[in-house]
């Protein structure tokens, strides 16, 4: 039978002390005409239509129990239940749900944190003082001449232990239910790529450890020198020791190429981040995986070219917006 709330008993009682009846009460909120009396005579009988105290399991913990666990796990995000049931003072049965239960309360539930670069107080005022520094920049003035660069390695197999499956108790080791994972994700490939309003580069293979003079010899300038050409391009890229190298900074002077200052520790700051997750994305979904190396750098390759245009217009539109965050955060972690 429905139930009514707080609100419709009030807005009932105030319809009986109109004189409507009860039946008429009762059709309006799709009730029985004996919830409708019963209300009448509890109101007559104690003046409130309140619901009477009801018996219950009585609560594990007290008003402090409840104020230790929450400023606990405010102090330390990373702390697990059944630690604070260990460190709870005086006797007490408390169980790790009720911990839990008692966190839900407080608006904290667990999950899964964000993965951020380590800022040190310097990284943090460095990241601050290029956001005021770019506060101005806007698209059409200053970002759209920006060529963002990066590398970024996709393995062939990606464990980020979230996959599940459905089985039977005993089932653990069945074969039909082990997920079996090469070591190291079975090997992957390195690539390069530069993106910008107006196009993006080819998608290049980084074969073994890159240095300095491969930086140069096999990505500036074959692959990058050419997207340079125009007098107003301005080329981005991380503090990556080949890329900070005097023989990397000696290259680009020689050829006029304008660099964008970069604040260490910043891949939320640069939009081609989220190409490469997009570009994983795309990889992944596809209805037959890559079986090795060779397979996962042509399905890169391959999806690198499909990607439209205006999702990398798009990223690169959300710079001035970048630069206000890390401003707003004081040079922290942002949600780009």
């Amino acid at each position: 039978m429905a139930r009514l709330s707080r609100e419709d008993r009030q807005i009932a009682l105030g319809r009986l002390q109109a004189g409507q009846s009860q039946s008429a009460i009762a059709r309006h909120f799709h009730v029985s005409r004996s919830t409708i009396s019963r209300l009448w005579v509890r109101f007559q009988a104690t003046g409130s239509v309140a619901d009477l105290p009801r018996a219950g399991r009585p609560r594990a913990t007290t008003a402090a129990h409840d104020r230790f666990i929450r400023l606990r796990h405010l102090r330390n995000r990373f702390l697990s239940a059944s630690s604070s049931v260990q460190a709870l003072p005086g006797p007490h049965r408390l169980s790790d749900q009720t911990v839990r239960n008692r966190l839900h309360e407080a608006g904290l539930r667990a999950r899964r944190p964000h993965r951020g670069a380590v800022l040190t107080r310097r990284h943090r005022q460095n990241r601050v003082q290029w956001g005021n520094q770019h506060l101005r920049w806007t698209v059409r003035n200053h970002w759209r001449h920006v060529w963002f660069s990066d590398e970024s390695y996709f393995l062939l197999q990606r464990h980020d232990g979230r996959r599940r499956v459905y089985r039977r108790v005993n089932e653990r080791y069945a074969p039909n239910c082990v997920d079996e994972a090469p070591a190291h994700g079975g090997g992957g490939v390195m690539v390069w790529g530069a993106i910008n309003t107006a196009g993006r580069s080819t998608l290049v293979h980084v074969q073994g450890r890159i240095t300095a003079q491969r930086y140069v010899e096999e990505i500036l300038r074959p692959h990058a020198l050419p997207l340079l050409a125009d007098q107003d391009a301005i080329f981005q890229q991380d503090n990556a020791r080949p890329h900070t190298a005097r023989l990397t900074t000696q290259f680009l002077t020689d050829h006029h190429v304008q660099v964008l200052p970069w604040p260490s520790m910043s891949p939320d700051m640069n939009p081609i981040e989220h190409l490469w997750d997009e570009l994983d994305r795309r990889v992944r979904r596809r209805e037959e995986a890559p079986a090795n190396r060779r397979d996962l750098l042509q399905a890169l390759q391959e999806e690198w070219d499909t990607i439209p245009q205006q999702d990398i217009r798009h990223l690169i539109q959300s710079m001035p917006r970048r630069c206000r965050a890390v401003v707003a955060a004081q040079g922290s972690h942002t949600p780009y």
